[in-house]
């Protein structure tokens, strides 16, 4: 008895507050909400005929559930069924006068689907799985899209995910969720029968469009606003808006094959995994990505080839920077990479036929970073709008952590850092005078020119004038090898030691 009583008393939450959660939520999140009863059923709650609207931005909507229950289950947590099939139906405006909307019609279906919610009622958490949940297009009506057939179906297996809502202060909601799914299966199916001609040529089109995805992971965080507050972006973000969140997926498919009057294009392709991540707040925006394993084919009427095809082992891209005022300096940073390209001998024989080069994957990198300081919120449209032709801020530093391009037997590579000083604009014409060095090697660069000459890619007397600059800049340190450290300092610019500027 001594131990029961020591125990910290467990978070509970009633069946009427995960409406009320739910309800709030749905209503921060620009939705109006009716319903046709909320009444208790001994230890459920029954909501019936719920219809959810939206209008925003030139897009209306409405859904409707036909029921909810919330089930008390006596230990502190209550479970949520609902309907396992409703529609939502969207409504575009039209972008040129004179037109009519687009009309859209969605069916959600969720058999078997489990929702626990627990906590309490200022944090709830809600763990939900699933063994299937499809979101299908089910019709489109509108002036384009009267005469299209189009079907399209987006299918997941195997969901889990919890999420957690937490209300909090001038009507902002902190979410925080995550999410998986064994496979995503997306499908998309269309007819147009009477196409706008090209090159003369009339007649039906079909599209057929198939993506799978296994393995997927999702989060996603943040401090939401409400509607209303969210269409200023810039207030939003200093009322405390924030949100980020990762997708990740393991082995992909797709292929997409477009028939008409010309013939049949086809693109297939595969990846082993893929990324997605991105993060906004008052003070930085950034968005990354990534493939590894990646496999692209595409062949039609319009490529003058049987098929070309593309591969490299990994790519991605990094972007980072700093959005809000600072007073110190502000991190920013950008990548992008491809590593291990290969492609067609179709394309390489274009300007290649007989094989001179090299045909070794190629690999381009540009990874950087630095600081800036900012003295302007650059989602602030007045502000920036009152700057006119002065820069929103200043440049601290800059690191070049890798440079790297490989092509055709050459390779370049190169990394440096650089500091920029703001009270000189005078120096270097009206650039910050940056102080520090960039160190680059070259390997094979000689013989790809004489390859290009000899190829008649490149005329030989540019190539000399290459050379010639070339040897001011660099040293040659072994064979075809050349290197050289590009420094700045005491308002100078030296090349391995001899001041050029």
């Amino acid at each position: 008895m001594a131990i029961a009583c020591a125990a910290p008393a467990l978070a509970e939450v009633t069946p009427e507050q995960v409406w009320e959660n739910w309800l709030a939520f749905s209503q921060s999140s620009g939705q109006t909400v009716t319903t046709e009863s909320v009444e208790r059923d001994g230890d459920t709650l029954v909501v019936t005929g719920m219809k959810m609207a939206i209008a925003q931005e030139g897009v209306t909507g409405e859904g409707s559930i036909d029921e909810l229950r919330f089930t008390d289950q006596g230990d502190g947590t209550v479970a949520v069924t609902m309907s396992e099939t409703y529609p939502f139906n969207l409504t575009i405006a039209p972008a040129e006068e004179g037109e009519g909307p687009t009309s859209l019609t969605i069916e959600v279906r969720q058999p078997g689907l489990s929702i626990i919610a627990s906590g309490d009622k200022a944090e709830t958490a809600y763990d939900f799985s699933g063994p299937e949940i499809t979101v299908a297009l089910t019709s489109i009506e509108g002036v384009d899209a009267e005469a299209v057939d189009v079907t399209a179906e987006a299918k997941l297996s195997n969901v889990a995910g919890k999420y957690l809502i937490v209300p909090g202060e001038n009507e902002s909601t902190a979410l925080n969720s995550s999410f998986t799914a064994q496979s995503l299966v997306l499908t998309v199916n269309g007819t147009d029968p009477d196409p706008t001609p090209a090159d003369g040529e009339t007649g039906p089109s079909t599209l057929k469009v198939n993506v799978t995805m296994a393995d997927m992971e999702a989060t996603t965080n943040g401090n939401f606003l409400s509607a209303a507050a969210m269409a200023d972006m810039a207030a939003a973000l200093k009322a405390g808006f924030a949100s980020d969140g990762t997708i990740n997926t393991g082995a992909t498919t797709y292929d997409m094959e477009v028939t008409d009057a010309t013939g049949v294009t086809k693109i297939t392709g595969k990846s082993a995994t893929n990324s997605i991540g991105f993060s906004m707040d008052a003070t930085s925006l950034s968005y990354s990505g990534g493939a590894t394993g990646a496999e692209l084919s595409m062949s039609g009427p319009e490529i003058p080839f049987p098929q070309i095809n593309l591969a490299y082992a990994e790519a991605a891209f990094d972007f980072l920077m700093p959005v809000g005022a600072t007073e110190a300096p502000a991190d920013f940073a950008f990548l992008t990479k491809i590593v291990d390209m290969t492609i067609s001998d179709e394309i390489w024989g274009m300007f290649d036929p007989t094989g001179q080069l090299p045909r070794d994957p190629a690999t381009i990198v540009i990874d950087t970073k630095g600081t800036a300081t900012l003295t302007t919120d650059l989602m602030d449209p007045a502000a920036m709008e009152a700057l006119g032709d002065q820069a929103p801020g200043e440049l601290n530093s800059l690191d070049i952590n890798e440079l790297r391009a490989k092509i055709a037997g050459a390779e370049l590579t190169g990394n440096g850092a650089l500091t920029f000083d703001n009270t000189d604009l005078v120096t270097y014409g009206g650039m910050p005078a940056p102080t520090g060095k960039i160190d680059l090697k070259l390997v094979g660069g000689n013989t790809l020119m004489d390859k290009l000459v000899a190829m008649g890619l490149l005329p030989e007397d540019q190539v000399m004038g290459f050379r010639m600059m070339l040897s001011m800049f660099a040293n040659a340190t072994g064979e075809d090898e050349l290197s050289s450290t590009l420094e700045f300092k005491d308002g100078g610019f030296f090349a391995n030691g001899q001041q050029l500027q």
